[in-house]
């Protein structure tokens, strides 16, 4: 039971276990509410007797006080263990579920990244866990233990007596089916609010991401207009989402009532001929007044665990994406990369690379060039194994990189990519971020050989400047600069360089050069550049187009044989000399 659990709601092995506890004191508070029900009896039972057999009807009355004193404490006990229990466990299970959640997300590929919206990753840690705080703590536990206790209060008013424990009863569960029955519909307009929630994140958010594009663009009314157009979408969403539910749900509930009328009618018939005492039919009319209550509440619990299911499926599926597996300990033989037959498409039917093979060595610099689209970027990315190749393989001085476990792997890489990525912390802790154990020295030290020194003592605290959030109080230049001040500071054996001093000027592109260089002694080296005079002082030019080896060799080789690259020259050459007329 405890597995069918985790699997049905996403939970960990402890969480289902107290789902389990919580639902069977949701039981027993639920039939603790009862024990006024049967006092109520008791005393009934005893006056009517009195009456019958002229005796004091008042007698006892300090003994039934007593009880019932007594009684109002074990029900407050029993919902105050059952409040601890249910409420304290679903915060733990909670707080769990989203560190489950991030550390998958870390063992999963970039591959998976690539293909989802990250709003929407976003919104299923955050949000979505806080909904089913909410269902697990209000809504899960409750439903189960009020069909529980509803089946044993069922069973004993069958034992009292059967017709009018049918007249009671026979509403539940019809009344069961049209909630139940109406499942598919909720969901539905449950599926379409919230993907007009995800539309309306990602709209918010690229808002925030290109507020100055729109402004520059004089594009600010238009894009409102389409906000606001999915702000109202979402509200459609969000209403007929809750009326789909609220149609049935109080349906469920109207229906019900009609068992307090079914109840009275088959009680008079048979008190009226006798079968039953008036005790008897007391006894029901007061436990149907207080059966149907839980049920209400209970319906509207089933209407959310719906919900909930829907939100558990977004987790399951990222639960269930495969990770990249590999040993943790390796032997390379080196550290030349190399790439044998390598072929690897993004979308199924459109290839990247096919049938690519080539080697950095160790101590080379290896350039990667050509045209846009060409594959350079995802060749940098499939030798750190960000994501998997369809075909062939890498190896990594001789070792199949599918077969090492990816963070293995990457503690050899220092990695500078076009697109720099920053934390809203001080600029000393994220050029520290590098290497985590490196000393204030040494980070400062990595500073200088990147050219970093020079505008961070221009900040207002220097090193311990905070720089906002992705470094949004700095330049371009001086991010890079930062990214680049990293990798020196870790040192490792392979580099890749994916346009690294593509945000630099002129000058600050001849220092940091100078730093790379001194970085890259020893090195497996591989970069991808678009400036030619970067590209002249590698080793050897890979020349990627169509996603193929289309040339491969020196620099000067590749001059002479006049081909794609001495071509990308030749136009360069024409660009740097291009002036307005």
């Amino acid at each position: 039971m405890i597995r069918k659990l985790q699997k049905t709601f996403a939970l960990s092995k402890q969480g289902a276990k107290d789902l389990v506890k919580a639902t069977l004191l949701t039981v027993l508070a639920n039939l603790s509410l009862m024990f006024p029900v049967g006092l109520l009896i008791l005393v009934l039972s005893n006056i009517m007797d009195a009456l019958q057999s002229g005796g004091n009807p008042a007698a006892g009355v300090w003994g039934y006080t007593a009880l019932a004193v007594l009684l109002a404490v074990l029900i407050y006990l029993i919902h105050w263990i059952q409040y601890k229990s249910l409420y304290i466990a679903t915060y733990k299970e909670s707080a769990n579920r989203r560190v489950s959640l991030a550390e998958k997300l870390r063992q999963l590929p970039l591959s998976f990244f690539g293909q989802r919206d990250l709003s929407d990753l976003t919104a299923t840690i955050m949000a979505d866990c806080s909904s089913l705080e909410q269902a697990f703590s209000h809504y899960i536990p409750q439903l189960f233990g009020t069909v529980i206790s509803t089946v044993l209060i069922a069973i004993g008013l069958f034992c009292m007596d059967w017709r009018m424990a049918l007249a009671a009863v026979w509403v539940v569960p019809v009344s069961a089916v049209l909630v139940v029955g109406s499942k598919w519909i909720q969901d539905k307009f449950g599926t379409k609010n919230i993907l007009a929630k995800r539309a309306t994140t990602d709209a918010l958010q690229e808002l925030l991401e290109t507020i100055k594009d729109i402004k520059a663009c004089n594009q600010k009314e238009k894009y409102l207009d389409t906000l606001e157009e999915k702000l109202k979408g979402e509200e459609r969403a969000a209403i007929r989402s809750e009326l789909a539910t609220g149609v049935f749900v109080t349906s469920a509930q109207a229906f019900l009532r009609i068992g307090i009328a079914t109840t009275i009618l088959a009680g008079i018939t048979l008190l009226v001929s006798g079968q039953i005492d008036l005790v008897l039919f007391l006894i029901f009319l007061i436990v149907v007044s207080r059966l149907y209550d839980p049920l209400n509440v209970c319906y509207m619990n089933l209407a959310a665990t719906f919900s909930a299911k829907l939100k558990i499926e977004r987790m399951r599926a990222i639960e269930e994406q495969p990770v990249q597996t590999g040993a943790e300990n390796y032997t390379p033989n080196g550290y030349d990369i190399s790439f044998d037959r390598v072929k690897f498409a993004y979308h199924e039917n459109e290839g990247v690379l096919e049938d690519v093979s080539f080697t950095a060595k160790q101590g080379e610099v290896t350039a990667l060039v050509g045209p846009s689209g060409g594959g350079k970027s995802t060749a940098t990315k499939l030798a750190a194994r960000f994501w998997d190749v369809n075909n062939g393989k890498i190896t990594i001085g001789g070792v199949d990189i599918s077969t090492i476990d990816p963070e293995a792997l990457l503690k050899n890489y220092a990695i500078v990519f076009q697109d720099v990525v920053l934390f809203h912390d001080t600029v000393m802790e994220n050029i520290r971020l590098g290497r985590r154990d490196a000393t204030d020295e040494e980070v400062l030290a990595a500073a200088k050989a990147a050219q970093c020194d020079e505008f961070v003592q221009k900040l207002p605290d220097g090193y311990q400047t905070i720089i906002g959030e992705n470094g949004s109080t700095l330049s371009g230049g001086e991010r890079q600069r930062i990214s680049i001040a990293r990798a020196v500071l870790k040192d490792a054996p392979v580099i890749l360089l994916d346009e690294a001093t593509a945000s630099l000027d002129v000058e600050n592109e001849t220092a940091v050069q100078a730093a790379l260089s001194r970085l890259v002694r020893d090195k497996t080296v591989l970069i991808i550049a678009h400036r030619m005079r970067t590209v002249m002082g590698a080793d050897k030019v890979v020349v990627l187009s169509g996603g193929k080896i289309a040339e491969m060799g020196t620099p000067d080789h590749l001059m002479r044989h006049n081909g794609i690259f001495a071509h990308m020259v030749e136009l360069q050459t024409q660009s740097q000399n291009w002036m307005l007329q």
